[in-house]
């Protein structure tokens, strides 16, 4: 994966500076080890992810990236020290590889993001002093640990923006007898932009700087000036290129080349990807997010895949050696009875041959001479010595009979030898009893290891764009429709108990409260008159789901419910209602021990399909795919991707619109 250029981050720390300037801090995460996303919330346009790779990239994102289920210790920290605090300014240091975020809370804290070499992600404290690196560092010029001073790296670079003829000829002069090329590429521009800027004069990129005249040097650095001019102005062209059409074209004609092709980030037009085919976007954010994500989904299939094939490997490794060993069980079977049979069948050739050996060592002959007598009988023309192989110092003869070697112990008569291998053949019969069931199970562990592999292979989180959604105002609730079609909302939080109270709540309507602290306000959008027993039952189950019962793990929670006259925002004298809570005056109608149990699926509603979250006998009543969940030990995230999984099939849906609809806690599945 390419990592960001300096041209790239100047230009992506201008339109991030703009974009999130006065954000709040959010949350923080470590997807990766090396990638941190920091979630932002911007007034007026809402959540902002910006995703921060050591080493490669800063951009915003709309590919959110799969979280560790338990959240390193530096994301944390983040949480614990900058979440809450505001954007004072994003910008890039010295027009190097570094981006420094500052943010004010309490203090002033920077957030350094090194994008050079394998890069790294520091957060300081107002006095420049190392909090906590993403990684510790250490060089004889820098140290990178906590508590440390930060010192940024050597300034070792061209500034386009701010260089002067002056300071160009300087550089120029330093280079000596290096190629100008070379000299641009390693003073910050990089190979491309250095090549960009030799191909818009007529000078050889190769010219060594030492040879260069005043008049050349003018024009080397008036193309410089003019191919970064869109840079001090500010007029962006952001694009994808590539050549990958003109590589299969020659792919073609050449069938026997390998051609390789090349994409790209800009965010000014280069003359070298001229004729490549281009692919524009309103910001350089949106440029680098499809690039890089694009990247990252390849990667993180190809990581999988790799995980997954291996644990298949494990399990077709063992099938193909278990086969081979039932292969040898049924070899040994053939090839014994086989020997004993030859044995039999030459009974008179044998026995003779063991008799001769027999007598020889009655004769105090050794084994060594009784061989080499053997074989001379052999080679005299001997018809029964013409099997004959060979005898070794332990007495252990070995015959050929048609062209098949079998070993004896010429110590035993025939019939034992032959028992012996019978003997084999049979223990080969009853292992190969246990090899088959041993490769029954393997079959099977395999099978369903690539059942697992296919599955998780579909299944898998790769990042998928977040598309904002326009929302209806219920849908910014937590709601249901219940079994008679009546319309139940509820607050999420403090401000939307708000509004749903002052905004929502009609007259005809009745008021719900879970009658536990911590539950949030519930308008049912039917008049009391018209309550039945079933519909009573449901909404009790749904304001006692979304209570903080939940998170308590009860299994049952005491409803109330009144009229919309008996809740109030005036307090008696001399106390406070804070926000999101009301005043209940008069008689309560209960609904005892409601069970807390929440259906989760996709429903057809006011013309459009959407994920609901509500009374399972109100689902059954919409849909027959949904999944039921209870207050539990899963977290929230685990078991959002499962239901995703279990109920997404026209792929509507993002993980985070299943989180949207849980309840605050942790659950599992009924």
């Amino acid at each position: 994966m390419k990592s960001m250029t300096n041209v790239d981050i100047y230009t992506i720390c201008q339109e991030l500076n703009d974009l999130l300037l006065g954000a709040r801090v959010d949350k923080s995460f470590q997807p990766t080890k090396d990638t941190v996303v920091m979630r932002f919330h911007k007034a007026g346009t809402g959540r902002l992810d910006l995703v921060i790779q050591a080493g490669k990239r800063i951009h915003l994102s709309q590919y959110p990236l799969t979280n560790p289920q338990n959240p390193p210790s530096f994301p944390m920290l983040l949480r614990k020290i900058v979440k809450g605090a505001n954007v004072v300014s994003i910008e890039q240091h010295n027009f190097d590889r570094v981006v420094e975020i500052k943010m004010k809370k309490e203090e002033t804290y920077t957030l350094i993001v090194e994008l050079f070499s394998q890069g790294n992600i520091i957060l300081l404290n107002e006095s420049n002093e190392i909090i906590l690196p993403l990684k510790r560092k250490h060089w004889s010029d820098r140290d990178i640990s906590s508590k440390k001073e930060y010192v940024f790296p050597l300034e070792n670079g061209i500034n386009p923006i701010t260089l002067t003829i002056d300071g160009f000829k300087e550089i120029v002069a330093n280079g000596e007898d290096e190629e100008i090329v070379r000299v641009l590429a390693t003073n910050g521009l990089g190979s491309l932009y250095a090549e960009e800027i030799m191909l818009n004069t007529e000078i050889s990129k190769k010219t060594a700087c030492s040879s260069l005249s005043a008049e050349e040097m003018n024009i080397i650095f008036n193309a410089l000036k003019s191919v970064f001019e869109p840079l001090e102005k500010r007029q962006f062209t952001p694009m994808i290129v590539n050549n990958k059409k003109e590589i299969e074209k020659l792919e073609l004609e050449n069938p026997d080349k390998k051609y390789k092709s090349k994409e790209d980030v800009i965010s000014i037009n280069l003359s070298q990807y001229e004729g490549f085919e281009v692919e524009s976007f309103e910001s350089f954010n949106e440029a680098c997010d499809e690039f890089y994500s694009s990247k990252v989904k390849n990667e993180i299939t190809g990581i999988q895949e790799a995980a997954w094939n291996k644990k298949v490997s494990k399990f077709s490794k063992r099938l193909e050696k278990q086969e081979e060993t039932l292969h040898n069980f049924e070899k040994t079977i053939e090839d014994s009875q086989m020997k004993g049979e030859l044995l039999f069948t030459n009974y008179v050739q044998v026995d003779n041959i063991l008799n001769v050996i027999k007598g020889a060592r009655e004769k105090d002959y050794g084994w060594k001479e009784i061989g080499k007598t053997l074989k001379d009988a052999k080679k005299s023309g001997m018809a029964d010595a013409q099997i004959f192989e060979s005898m070794d110092p332990l007495g252990n003869i070995t015959l050929r009979i048609d062209d098949v070697s079998i070993a004896l112990d010429s110590k035993k008569s025939l019939p034992d030898n032959a028992e012996v291998y019978y003997e084999k053949a049979k223990k080969a019969k009853r292992k190969i009893k246990g090899a088959l069931i041993a490769i029954e199970n393997t079959k099977r562990q395999l099978a369903d290891m690539e059942a697992k592999k296919e599955k998780a292979m579909s299944n898998i989180m790769v990042p998928q764009k977040r598309v904002k959604k326009n929302l209806k105002w219920y849908e910014k609730l937590r709601w249901f429709v219940s079994s008679d079609g009546i319309l139940v909302v509820c607050g999420r939080d403090a401000g939307t108990n708000e509004a749903v109270v002052k905004k929502y709540l009609e007259q005809n309507d009745i008021y719900l409260h879970a009658d536990i602290h911590g539950a949030p306000s519930v308008v049912a959008k039917v008049p009391s008159d018209s309550l039945n027993d079933n519909l009573l039952k449901e909404l009790g189950e749904f304001s006692a789901s979304f209570s903080s019962a939940w998170s308590k793990n009860f299994t049952s929670q005491d409803v109330y419910w009144v009229e919309p006259d008996q809740v109030s925002k005036t307090p008696v004298s001399g106390e406070f209602v804070p926000k999101g809570a009301f005043i209940i005056r008069g008689h309560r109608n209960y609904i005892r021990g409601a069970k807390l149990e929440i259906s989760i699926g996709i429903v057809e509603y006011d013309s459009e399909k959407r994920i609901m979250a509500g009374p399972t006998d109100a689902m059954k009543h919409h849909t027959n795919k949904f999944v039921t969940i209870k207050p539990g030990f899963t977290k929230k995230e685990k078991i959002a991707k499962e239901i995703l999984s279990r109920i997404n099939e026209d792929n509507i849906l993002s993980l985070d619109d299943v989180v949207r609809v849980l309840p605050s806690g942790k659950c599992d599945f009924v």
